[in-house]
């Protein structure tokens, strides 16, 4: 059955994916953005290794190729709430999936501008939209991209990492301890993790106080190039960031293999990720979306597999030929080395098929760079973020 869906932050990394998947389901889709992401590309003078049309041509080539309709509106949602609540008002909205959060840690720890930018940024959408929810329709239900880093690397040693809630046991007062479940605590690594703990509080405030369906997916680093629906045509490519402050760890250690650039490792490599394939979050958002929760807040780990850095060098290194590595000193607090033990089995139980990291994927990625070399701006690849 098609569903009315917003996909607010459509126009980024996972926002238009999947505005493409559910489109291409037949859902009637509207995405809200306010351009922002693009924005940030201007201000720090990086662009995306792929080359990323503007979102009404996006929205034209859909069309043109699979004769369906993608509607899009420029609301900032943190600011104009008015403008956001009366969309979701006459789109008769059934679903909002929240993908309008500012999603880098280190810009959020690059600079008191960009550190308050990222909370006001996402504090404060994250709070207009569920306001708006409880203003039009309870019933609609919110999606929600976290992450991983809300639970801390390796803050609680030896321990498998639950999805959401952990069971304690607290005492009464008179020696007696009862049997409580309560949100996994929280280890923020960068003012960008710490707004997505501020999330949860609030998610847990509006579903104790107006009962809002809401589903938190706390998701692993992203890595891949292609969904299905973003190979049907040149112009609807998504987004492959390399730079220091956005490139995701894995797609930046491609694209410097591919260039013949050393491998930049922040600290010893020992640190552990957890890591999932772009169509895979894809397909968890979609299941999220089917699966509507009821009962509590529902928190699932959206990841399937984990590495540490030194894991991906080798296999990289075993998988093309000459490449370079450098150890650089971590310009992160974290770790140097961690364990990551994650529960992901409620998205296997509704039927997640995970696409693991093999030479194969590596190649198609490493292969499309290669053709794209002269687009590369090797000296924001370094990090410029430092805490």
């Amino acid at each position: 059955m098609s569903k009315n869906i917003i996909i607010i932050g459509g126009d980024g990394f996972c926002g238009w994916p999947l505005a493409l998947r559910l489109s291409n389901k037949n859902n009637n889709v509207l995405i809200i953005d306010n351009l922002s992401r693009r924005k940030i590309d201007l201000d720090l003078g990086t662009s995306s290794l792929t080359e990323i049309s503007s979102i009404h041509e996006r929205l034209s080539i859909w069309k043109e190729v699979t004769g369906k309709t993608i509607k899009f509106l420029n609301i900032n949602i943190a600011t104009e709430y008015e403008k956001l609540k009366n969309t979701i008002q006459d789109f008769n909205t059934d679903v909002i999936v929240h993908l309008a959060e500012q999603r880098a840690a280190p810009y959020s720890m690059k600079s008191r501008d960009t550190s308050r930018y990222t909370v006001d940024n996402n504090l404060s959408g994250t709070h207009n939209i569920l306001s708006a929810i409880v203003d039009v329709n309870t019933n609609i239900h919110l999606v929600h991209i976290g992450t991983m880093g809300v639970y801390g690397y390796g803050a609680v040693k030896n321990s498998i990492i639950p999805e959401g809630y952990v069971d304690v046991k607290m005492d009464d007062g008179t020696g007696n301890f009862k049997d409580i479940k309560i949100l996994h605590p929280f280890f923020p690594g960068s003012i960008y993790h710490m707004t997505k703990t501020q999330d949860a509080l609030f998610f847990q405030f509006y579903k104790k106080n107006w009962n809002i369906r809401i589903t938190d997916l706390h998701q692993g680093i992203i890595w891949g190039l292609y969904t299905e629906e973003t190979k049907l045509h040149d112009k609807l490519i998504n987004r492959f960031d390399y730079d220091g402050d956005y490139g995701t760890v894995l797609n930046r250690f491609i694209m410097q293999a591919a260039n013949d650039i050393p491998l930049t490792v922040y600290g010893t490599g020992e640190q552990t990720r957890a890591f999932i394939h772009i169509e895979n979050s894809m397909d968890c958002i979609e299941i999220a979306i089917n699966n509507k929760a009821e009962d509590r807040v529902e928190i699932y780990n959206q990841m399937t597999e984990t590495h540490t850095l030194n894991n991906l060098v080798e296999l990289i290194k075993n998988t093309f030929d000459n490449v370079k590595v450098d150890y650089l000193d971590n310009p992160r607090k974290e770790l140097k080395k961690n364990d990551l033990k994650v529960k992901n089995q409620q998205f296997l139980n509704l039927g997640l098929k995970p696409k693991l990291l093999t030479s194969d994927k590596l190649k198609e990625i490493y292969d499309y760079i290669k053709k794209r070399s002269t687009n590369i701006d090797i000296s924001s690849i370094y990090p410029s973020s430092k805490w």
